[in-house]
């Protein structure tokens, strides 16, 4: 047996509860993992309040990411011993996920945890700071530089936002957090934000050309403010979308796009190619410094993950949640 968030949906209505589980209900997999740790991300808030389908079919335990020690395997990548991290894939969504003792996967879906990171670590990046990652990557690929100008991330109280404001300043950017919390400048302007803006600025309708700000943007906001992003970038600048804490539309012009050449790339991490996700983490190891990780991350014990979903829900938490599985 072994303790885990479980989200169930029947003619009781839809709940989540913490649970004790028998090993046997585990689903199909090589590889069982011994947990560690894991976190709450928006989609887990989602799924264990209720308040959007992310779950395809119950019972469901939540937590799309986890890190921990193999404790079986019939991989060939993996044996007994190994410390691993899973971001995405589906996993606390349609597949039983991280917010548990133990976990059964998939080998394919597991990549080697970095040296250079505790499973702790891991999970106070997650799959934020991974999605954080692919973004800075992708604004590199388009030929981004710190000499282009300002970089502008969205959302920035929340996890992808502060690990990419990270990010970004360790390797030289001059980085602009818009939030909704400006009482949080202090801890932004921490990260490496040389400016902060309230998020008003972006999250009204907006004209289809403005004046040009930013060299570039990390957005996990959507709607109108992404819109307005994209109104605002300069002559050949690019945005990396990965989010829709505002809304799935985009109201926008296609002005921005054929008169200054401006370019929007859509970040996926749930389905990312492996290749794609060893390369992040190895990244992540190299470019994200360590006292960061001790601001961004608070931690709480499993029984504690209902009640702190809902309070993401509110806008009430800053940075990661990191969730110790084995804490009571």
């Amino acid at each position: 047996m072994f303790k885990g968030i479980v989200v169930e949906k029947d003619a009781q209505g839809y709940r989540a509860s913490l649970a004790e589980i028998d090993e046997n209900r585990l689903p199909a997999g090589d590889v069982t993992v011994r947990v560690d740790y894991s976190t709450l991300n928006y989609k887990d808030g989602l799924a264990i309040t209720g308040k959007g389908p992310v779950v395809r079919s119950f019972p469901m335990v939540p937590g799309i990411d986890f890190a921990g020690v193999v404790e079986q395997s019939d991989h060939p990548e993996f044996k007994p011993g190994d410390t691993v991290v899973l971001n995405g894939w589906g996993v606390g969504e349609a597949h039983w996920g991280g917010l548990a003792q133990r976990a059964r996967v998939k080998g394919d879906w597991l990549i080697p945890l970095p040296k250079r990171f505790s499973t702790r670590d891991a999970m106070a990046i997650g799959t934020a700071g991974y999605t954080a990652m692919l973004c800075v990557m992708a604004l590199e690929r388009h030929g981004l530089k710190a000499a282009d100008g300002p970089v502008l991330v969205t959302g920035a109280n929340g996890g992808v936002g502060s690990v990419a404001i990270a990010l970004l300043a360790k390797l030289g950017y001059t980085v602009t957090a818009s939030t909704g919390r400006p009482g949080e400048s202090g801890y932004l302007r921490r990260l490496g934000a040389t400016e902060v803006i309230d998020r008003k600025e972006l999250s009204e309708p907006g004209k289809p050309l403005q004046k040009e700000r930013w060299a570039a943007a990390v957005d996990s906001v959507g709607s109108h403010t992404l819109a307005n992003v994209c109104a605002q970038l300069r002559y050949n600048g690019v945005v990396a979308a990965c989010g829709l804490a505002q809304g799935l539309d985009l109201p926008a012009s296609v002005a921005p796009f054929i008169l200054r050449g401006v370019s929007l790339v859509g970040i996926d991490s749930v389905m990312r190619p492996k290749a794609d996700r060893v390369a992040a983490w190895e990244r992540l190891a190299r470019d994200l410094h360590g006292p960061f990780l001790e601001d961004i991350a608070t931690e709480i014990a499993l029984p504690q993950a209902i009640d702190a979903a809902a309070k993401l829900m509110r806008g009430e938490i800053r940075g990661r949640v990191v969730v110790d599985v084995n804490a009571s």
